[in-house]
Formats: C-alpha cells, structure tokens, sequence
C-alpha cells in the first residue's frame, strides 16, 4: 500500500483528518508561526483547534506538588473557558490534560510521531479519553517513529496554538525550557510557577521568571493575563435571528447566571443546571464575570457573586 493509500485509509475512519494550510479547519494561529506546519494528521474535535487554548508543559519526573498544581491549574482553567494543550508526556503533561477532562474541558495533545501510534504506551488510554473530548495531533507522517529531535520540533506546535505557556517544573537544562523559548518568539505569553529554592525541578521556572516570564500563584492569575484576549475571541458573529436557538439577549444570560449563583458557592455544572444554560456557554460567561470583579472563583471549582 502507497503513503497515499495508507493516508487516505486512515483519515476514511470517524473522527480521523488530514488538514493542510488551505483547509477552513487549519488553526489560524498555527498560520502566524514562523514554520507551521503544511498539514496535521487530527483524530478527535476539530474545534478544538480553534478555542482559547493555554498550554501547560513540565518536567517528566516531577514533585508530587508539581503534579498536583499541573492538574488543579488544567482543571480550573479548562473550566474558565480554555482549552489545555501539552504533548501527551509522562509527569506534568499527563497530570495537565487529566486535569481538563476531569474538570469537563476540552485538550489537545501533540505528538512527537505519528498518530497511529501512542508514546508512551502507559497513555493509551489517555490518548483514547483526549480524543474522545478534544483532539490528537501530529504533523510527522503515519508511521514516524518517536525520534530524540521531533519532540522539540512538536514543542513550537504546543506553544503555537496557545495563547500562554504555562511552565510548572522544569530543570535547568529541560524540554519545557524551549517551549518557553518559543512561544516568547511567536509573541505569547510565559508564565511560570515558582518552587523551592532547594527543588532543583524550580530551578527552570525560577530562570525564566528572572528573564520576564509571568510569576504565577493561582489560575486566577493566568485568567486575569489573558482575560481580554479571551474575551475577544469568544465573541462569535452575530447569526441571522432565524438561525438562533435562544431568543435571549447576552446580557439577559448573564442576568440569568448571576441570578442562579447566589452567594453561596456552586460548581459550573449546577450553575449550568439551575440556569438552563449549556456548561460551554456556563464557563465561558463565568471567565468574563470573574474579571469583571462580579464573581469570584473559590476551591475545588466553585464560583460565588462578590456584590447584589
């Protein structure tokens, strides 16, 4: 069977694409980097190539603590209304799309290899959740194998498709690092966690916070940086009124939401219950709500009014 052959077998499959540069589903962002890609090998969502997206990289052998802030930041950010992008690693990129789906947000990994395969075999499963709520990619042809030198040639990928670079732990001489790097030249974001002097897995989040990178302490930070970004992408053309399923005006939704908050605090999806609203449209409003002072986010994924 010819390359040609093969490909054409493999994107004939549900949820399986090819997508070049001329493609309406190519992401636009990936278009503003200095060598994106000429086409993406895509299994899951398309759209999720197209919503904010904050990626979130690290060292493979990190802390506990390290693990544990990779998943709660994915998790609170993915119900902010981003969508989390990291390579399908052992460590911190694990823990940060655990993070996302366990918080119902979508997450977009990208490989060093081809798609029609998974590395490391210990994420299979992983890879398979990813892809059923989000999207699987790689630009390397079906068959690549995980060569040393794709892995920082995927990393311009990863920052390239977001907005921000999140650094959680990363030894001095770390892969995370040329993620950082990267996105600084494609004009994103940096923003790192600082640790313990005596972590040497902090010893890279330090170096690029003395460089400028973003110190960081809660996701609250990240959606304050790149809340009005965030907003201006979430703002969708106007459809043709006969088009719309909802009737109500914006600010009639936030009314709603604001309304079915209360002061005590409650989850995204009982807000999305009590309001009727969709959980998309729930985390979305919430994002802008939070930076506007009128809500706060509190532990474990919860939302509270500030004022009457």
């Amino acid at each position: 069977m010819t390359e040609e052959q093969t490909e054409s077998s493999w994107s004939s499959k549900p949820s399986q694409h090819i997508i070049d540069q001329q493609s309406d589903d190519f992401p636009g962002l990936l278009l503003q980097i200095s060598n994106p890609p000429e086409r993406l090998f895509v299994a899951g969502n398309l759209d999720a190539l197209h919503l904010p997206a904050l990626a979130i990289v690290g060292s493979r052998n990190p802390t506990r603590q390290g693990r544990q802030n990779a998943y709660e930041f994915a998790k609170h950010l993915g119900r902010s209304g981003f969508c989390i992008v990291s390579g399908l690693a052992t460590g911190i990129d694990t823990a940060a799309h655990e993070g996302a789906l366990d918080g119902g947000a979508m997450t977009v990994a990208f490989l060093g290899h081809g798609i029609d395969r998974v590395y490391p075999p210990a994420n299979e499963g992983l890879a398979t959740r990813i892809i059923a709520n989000g999207a699987v990619c790689s630009e390397f042809p079906l068959g690549s194998d995980p060569r040393r030198e794709h892995f920082p040639q995927r990393n311009r990928l990863i920052s390239g498709l977001s907005l921000g670079t999140l650094v959680v732990e990363a030894a001095k001489r770390s892969g995370s690092l040329i993620s950082a790097r990267l996105a600084s030249e494609q004009g994103r974001e940096i923003f790192a966690i600082p640790g313990s002097i005596h972590n040497p897995m902090s010893r890279g989040c330090h170096q690029l916070i003395r460089q400028g990178a973003k110190l960081v302490e809660s996701a609250a930070d990240i959606v304050s940086e790149l809340g009005p970004l965030v907003e201006h992408l979430m703002q969708a053309p106007e459809e043709p009124a006969s088009s719309k399923q909802d009737s109500r005006k914006p600010d009639a939704d936030y009314e709603i939401l604001i309304e079915a908050m209360g002061f005590d605090p409650a989850t995204v999806d009982e807000l999305a219950d009590r309001s009727g609203l969709t959980i998309d449209h729930v985390s979305s409003m919430l994002l802008i709500l939070e930076l506007e002072g009128i809500i706060e986010a509190q532990a474990g994924g919860r939302y509270s009014r500030l004022h009457e």
